[in-house]
C-alpha cells in the first residue's frame, strides 16, 4: 500500500520503505525497495516482490506462459504431470547486428517476437521497428577450417542492464539518447551503432558465408522467427546467438535527425548485400559503392556521432526556411498548378526497340515511341501515329530492369510485361542519360499503375541521373597516399577482388571517389541506400516453392508490392502478381499450402519447400500491412491488424 502524499513528497500516514535482496537476481543486484506498513501481511510483500522481478510460470508440455493471473488451475486446463517453472519474462540474447557486430540485450521472452523486436529496438534507438524481426544463427559448419576469430566476436558490448519502460521517450543527453550516456562503456556502445566500423580486411569478406545461386539465398529466410510468438514458444534460450536485420524493404520516413542508427544499420546492411552479392551489381555499380564506403570510412575514422545531430538540426532549419521563403515568394502561379493536375505528362521519341524471339538474331530496330499514362504504343514512323501501332504494351505490373553501361554509352531499360502465356520480354534502348531517366522513371511508375503525374517523376528523374554521374569516370582523379595504406581491396566483393589486383582497383575506386568526395557522412550513407534501393533484384526475398499443378520446384520472390515467379534452372521470371490486384489469401494448415485470388479470377496457389509456411504467409501479410501506415505522428501501429495479416490460427 503506497503511503499519502503531501504537495511536497512526503508520505504523511504509517507506511515506510522495506528493503529486499533478491538472491536469484545475483550478488551485484540492487535491493527491492517496498513500501509497506505494519499491518501487511507476508504474502502482500511476496506479491510484491513478484511483481517487481517480472517473473512468471512456463508451463512446459504446452510450451506456453500463464500469463493471466485471474484464470484458475481448471480454466488453464492444468494436471498433476504438468511441468511449471517459475522464470523470468526477460532473459538476456546476444544479438548480432546488421553491422556484424554482436551485443548483449535484455529481450522479453513472454510477448510476440513483434513486441519483443520492438523493445530490442527502443533500447537501441531504432525507430520503426517494425521494419525488423530476428533470425536463428545459422548453425557451426567446420569450426575446425575457419582460422582466426569470426567477424563481430572480437568485441562484444552489453546492454543486457538496460531495460527501458514501454512508454519511454528517447531523451537525448549530451548528442545520444540518455541511457547511453550513463558509462564510458554504454557510450562506446552507442559509437558502434551509430558510426561505421572502419576495422574491415578483405580477409573478412572472404571468410563471410555468401550464397552463390538462388536456393541458397532462400535458405537464409527459413530461419526468420514467427513474430506472433513469444521467444520462448520458439525454443530460443537465454544467451542464445540471434540475428537482427530489417526483414521488410520498406523503408518508411527515414530522417538523419532522429535516425542515426537506423541509417547507419540500414547502409550497413546494404554495404554486407553488396559485398556479399546477396544482391547483384554490374562491375561500374561496383565501383560506386566502393567509393561510397571508401569516402564512410575517411569520415567516420573521425566522426563523433554526438555531434551529427546538432549539425542536422541546423540543416533542418536551414531547410525549412529556404522552403518557407518559396511558399511566401509563390512558385506557381494558380493556374498553373490546375494545368499540372488536369494535364498528365506524356513522353514521344524516337528509341530503339527490341523482341528477343527463339531463333532469330535481329537487332534492335529504330520505332516512334508514344507512353501515355500507364501504356507504351510504337510505330514504324512519326508520321503513322493516327493509325494502329505495331505494338501497345500495358506497363502495369511489369518488371522493369536497368540494363546500363556507361562506358559503352549503353542506356537500355528491359521490359517484361505480364502477357496470358507469361512475360513477354521488350528492350528499349535510349540515345543518352537524360533520355533514358526520363523513360525509366515513367517505366517505373507505369509498373505500379501510376502516371508521369505522380508527384514523385521528377524526383525519380534525378535520382536516376545522379546514381548514373556517380558511375562515370572523372578523369582527373589523383591516387591518394592514404588510400593505398587503407586499402581498397574490402571495398568490393570476392568476385572482384578475384578480378582486379590492388593496382588496378585503387585507381578505379578513386575515380569514382571524385563524384562523391564533397558529400557529408549522412549524405554519403543515404546516397548508398538509394543506389542499394536502384538495383533490380533489391529488396526480393526469396523461398523455393512448388506451384500447384506443377511438377518441379521453383523460385518465389517476395518484394514490397509484388509476388514473382522465377525459373529455377535459369533464374528467368516467368510471371509477376501486384498486391494491388490482390483480392484475398488464406492458408491451408493441414496441406501447408498458400492460395491466393487476384484480379480477372487469377488464382494462385503453392507449397513452400525451403521455409515454413507461416513464413512465406508473414512476409506477404507483414507487407500489405506495412502499406497501411501513415504519415500522422500520432497514430501508432495497430498490433493486432499485424498479427490478423501474418499470423493466421497461430495468432489467434
Amino acid at each position: 500500500m503506497a503511503g499519502l502524499k503531501t504537495a511536497s513528497g512526503d508520505y504523511i500516514d504509517a507506511s515506510w520503505e522495506l528493503s529486499v535482496a533478491v538472491e536469484e537476481l545475483g550478488p551485484e543486484a540492487e535491493p527491492l525497495t517496498l513500501r509497506v506498513t505494519g499491518d501487511v501481511h507476508i504474502g502482500g510483500i511476496m506479491l510484491q516482490i513478484v511483481d517487481k522481478i517480472n517473473h512468471a510460470l512456463w508451463w512446459e508440455q504446452k510450451k506456453l506462459w500463464l500469463l493471466k493471473t485471474n484464470w484458475t488451475v481448471d480454466k488453464y486446463g492444468l494436471q498433476a504431470d504438468a511441468r511449471l517453472r517459475y522464470t523470468p519474462q526477460h532473459k538476456p540474447v546476444r544479438l548480432q547486428l546488421p553491422n556484424r557486430r554482436m551485443i548483449r540485450v535484455h529481450a522479453s521472452f513472454s510477448e510476440p517476437v513483434f513486441r519483443a523486436v520492438a523493445g530490442i529496438c527502443r533500447v537501441l534507438s531504432i525507430r520503426h521497428a517494425e521494419e525488423l524481426s530476428l533470425l536463428r544463427a545459422p548453425e557451426e559448419k567446420d569450426k575446425k577450417k575457419r582460422k582466426g576469430p569470426v567477424l563481430g566476436t572480437e568485441d562484444e558490448f552489453d546492454l543486457s542492464g538496460v531495460v527501458l519502460p514501454a512508454s519511454a521517450e528517447q531523451q537525448p543527453f549530451r548528442g545520444m539518447p540518455a541511457h547511453f550516456s550513463d558509462s564510458p562503456a554504454t557510450e562506446a556502445c552507442y559509437r558502434m551503432l551509430s558510426v561505421s566500423w572502419t576495422g574491415l580486411t578483405p580477409e573478412h569478406v572472404l571468410k563471410m558465408p555468401r550464397p552463390s545461386n538462388l536456393v541458397e539465398k532462400a535458405q537464409i529466410n527459413s530461419r526468420w522467427l514467427s513474430s506472433s510468438r513469444s521467444l520462448m514458444q520458439q525454443d530460443v534460450r537465454e544467451n542464445e546467438q540471434l540475428w537482427l536485420r530489417f526483414k521488410y524493404y520498406n523503408f518508411f520516413d527515414l530522417e538523419p535527425k532522429y535516425d542515426a542508427v537506423r541509417i547507419t544499420q540500414l547502409y550497413e546492411q546494404a554495404r554486407w548485400a553488396v559485398l556479399l552479392e546477396e544482391t547483384e551489381s554490374t562491375e561500374e555499380e561496383m565501383m560506386v559503392f566502393a567509393a561510397l564506403q571508401y569516402h564512410i570510412n575517411k569520415l567516420s575514422l573521425s566522426a563523433d556521432p554526438t555531434e551529427t545531430a546538432g549539425e542536422q538540426g541546423m540543416d533542418d532549419l536551414d531547410s525549412a526556411l529556404s522552403n518557407l521563403q518559396v511558399k511566401l515568394e509563390g512558385g506557381t502561379s494558380t493556374s498553373d498548378m490546375l494545368e499540372n493536375l488536369t494535364t498528365i505528362p506524356e513522353l514521344k521519341d524516337y528509341l530503339r526497340i527490341f523482341r528477343p524471339r527463339k531463333l532469330t538474331l535481329k537487332g534492335y530496330k529504330q520505332h516512334w515511341v508514344v507512353f501515355k499514362e500507364t501504356t507504351i504504343s510504337y510505330y514504324k514512323s512519326r508520321e503513322e501515329v493516327p493509325s494502329e501501332p505495331v505494338q501497345q504494351l500495358n506497363l502495369k505490373g511489369c518488371e522493369v530492369v536497368p540494363d546500363v553501361n556507361i562506358s559503352g554509352q549503353k542506356f537500355c531499360i528491359r521490359l517484361l510485361v505480364p502477357s496470358p502465356e507469361g512475360m513477354s520480354e521488350v528492350y528499349l534502348r535510349c540515345e543518352d542519360e537524360q533520355q533514358y531517366a526520363r523513360w525509366m522513371a515513367g517505366c517505373r511508375l507505369a509498373a505500379k499503375g501510376r502516371t508521369m503525374a505522380d508527384s514523385t517523376y521528377q524526383s525519380e528523374v534525378q535520382n536516376i541521373l545522379s546514381f548514373l554521374q556517380l558511375q562515370r569516370a572523372s578523369p582527373d582523379a589523383t591516387v591518394a597516399p592514404d588510400a593505398e595504406a587503407m586499402g581498397t581491396q574490402w571495398l568490393v566483393s570476392p568476385r572482384y577482388q578475384k578480378k582486379f589486383k590492388p593496382k588496378q582497383l585503387t585507381p578505379r575506386i578513386l575515380e569514382a571517389h571524385q563524384n562523391v568526395a564533397q558529400l557529408s557522412l549522412t549524405e554519403a550513407k543515404m546516397r548508398f541506400i538509394q543506389a542499394w534501393q536502384s538495383l533490380p533484384d533489391f529488396g526480393i526475398s526469396y523461398f523455393v516453392v512448388r506451384f500447384k499443378g506443377s511438377r518441379k520446384d521453383e523460385i518465389l520472390g517476395i518484394a514490397n508490392n509484388r509476388l514473382i515467379r522465377i525459373d529455377l534452372a535459369v533464374g528467368d521470371v516467368v510471371k509477376t502478381w501486384r498486391y494491388s490486384n490482390m483480392r484475398q489469401w488464406n492458408v491451408n494448415w493441414d496441406i501447408r499450402q498458400v492460395a491466393i485470388e487476384f484480379d480477372e479470377h487469377i488464382n494462385v496457389a503453392f507449397s513452400s519447400v525451403s521455409a515454413g509456411c507461416n513464413i512465406v504467409h508473414e512476409y506477404i501479410g507483414g507487407y500489405i500491412f506495412l502499406s497501411t501506415r501513415s504519415t500522422d505522428k500520432g497514430r501508432g501501429l495497430d498490433e493486432e491488424l499485424f498479427y490478423k495479416l501474418t499470423g493466421g490460427h497461430e495468432a489467434l
